[in-house]
């Protein structure tokens, strides 16, 4: 069955409490209230016995439609096809007044934001955060863009030392799930980050704000704004990109995202968080390669580009060219030890780079020196093959 039937919504069978209620209430008998007696003690003594009832009908009106089954197509049913709006995980109502707030100060004249998600291993001093914010301070037209970065932080130390080093941070603590630790690659941990992550980035959507989500391990060296395109709903950088903004067989990476908020880009990623029970044990880059081959996706009509790694390269796939690249992602990577190393270079022949002389900087030869030790023989270090990984992460 295709899966995008299941976001089909009937209204025609929407049954609510008013229905019950005046259905119920029609089938009293009208000539009860004229029989009433003249004499006002019995008169009082049945009006109140009629108002009684009322009460009780009333009661369970509202009673039998929390027991009432919905067709599937129904958009009162529109919950239980989106568990991200019934999950516990859910942003807490007390906290999206402090989100609210947090937004609109961080917000462009468009209400667009840009979000880092953090936890306390990157948040430690010299670590992945202090990296990430020194590549805007020394980036080209990007210092200022730091006005309009909001932390996400997933745990109390990570919000602490946000606060430190940053002026709009919010906390963003999950109850009973520790994600304080280094997550490792397709671990349960780790997923259970990257899900957390989508649900939450559906809020910020809701709530009318578009965003650029970046990982904390991409160093910003230009403005990418320029870059985006102005026509797409959603755009994201890829591992791998074929040379067309527009084929779907790019490699999408989501760790960079450019997404406006309408009803298009919300209903995707409502789609995209529920399509993890669809393919359980993977995390939420694999399930997109799914689901953009999905005829939902076609049918919503989501306006959806892949970023050039010309602009918004990574490890996996680098920018060749020091003259255009916007943005480099320490992907391809495994282990905290090796993307802090290879980001400490990246920021190094960065800085090599603004020191050349006009002549040389347009030149070929200059080029990144990594990836180093950031590739998959990096695995060894742990004693386990990236296969191996994969395979623990769809078991668990």
């Amino acid at each position: 069955m295709n899966r995008g039937l299941l976001f089909r919504f009937n209204h025609r069978r929407h049954l609510t409490p008013t229905t019950v209620l005046r259905s119920r209430v029609n089938s009293f008998p009208s000539a009860a209230v004229n029989m009433l007696p003249e004499s006002p003690v019995p008169r009082a003594v049945l009006v109140f016995a009629v108002l009684s009832i009322f009460c009780l009908l009333l009661y369970g009106a509202a009673d039998s439609l929390r027991f009432l089954t919905f067709p599937s197509g129904s958009s009162v049913s529109f919950p239980y096809i989106f568990p991200s709006l019934l999950d516990s995980d859910s942003v807490p109502l007390s906290n999206e007044q402090k989100l609210e707030t947090i937004l609109k100060d961080a917000a462009m004249e468009d209400r667009t934001v840009i979000l880092t998600t953090l936890n306390e291993a990157w948040a430690a001093p010299n670590s992945i955060i202090d990296l990430f914010l020194a590549s805007f301070r020394i980036g080209e037209h990007t210092r200022r863009l730091l006005n309009h970065l909001v932390i996400i932080a997933l745990d109390k130390k990570a919000y602490s030392r946000c606060k430190e080093v940053h002026s709009h941070c919010f906390a963003l603590v999950t109850e009973g799930i520790d994600f304080h630790k280094e997550a490792y690659f397709m671990t349960p941990a780790y997923l259970k980050m990257m899900w957390r992550r989508i649900d939450f980035l559906r809020s910020v959507l809701e709530m009318g704000y578009n965003f650029v989500f970046t990982d904390a391990d991409i160093m910003w060296f230009r403005d990418p704004f320029p870059r985006f395109y102005s026509d797409a709903d959603f755009q994201i950088a890829c591992d791998h990109f074929t040379g067309s903004s527009v084929n779907i067989e790019n490699k999408p990476n989501g760790g960079f995202n450019y997404v406006r908020s309408n009803n298009r880009s919300i209903e995707f990623y409502k789609f995209w968080y529920s399509s993890q029970e669809t393919y359980p044990g993977y995390h939420d880059q694999d399930v997109l390669n799914f689901i953009k081959f999905d005829t939902f996706v076609e049918d919503l009509g989501l306006k959806m580009r892949f970023l050039d790694t010309a602009y918004f390269g990574g490890l996996c796939e680098p920018s060749k060219d020091l003259s255009l690249v916007c943005t480099m992602h320490a992907n391809c990577c495994y282990g905290l030890d090796s993307k802090l190393h290879d980001l400490r270079i990246m920021l190094q022949d960065w800085k090599h780079f603004l020191s050349l002389p006009p002549s040389l900087k347009s030149s070929s030869v200059v080029s990144w020196r990594v990836p180093q030790n950031c590739s998959l023989d990096a695995l060894h270090h742990y004693g386990e093959s990236p296969e191996k990984s994969v395979q623990e992460g769809l078991q668990q």
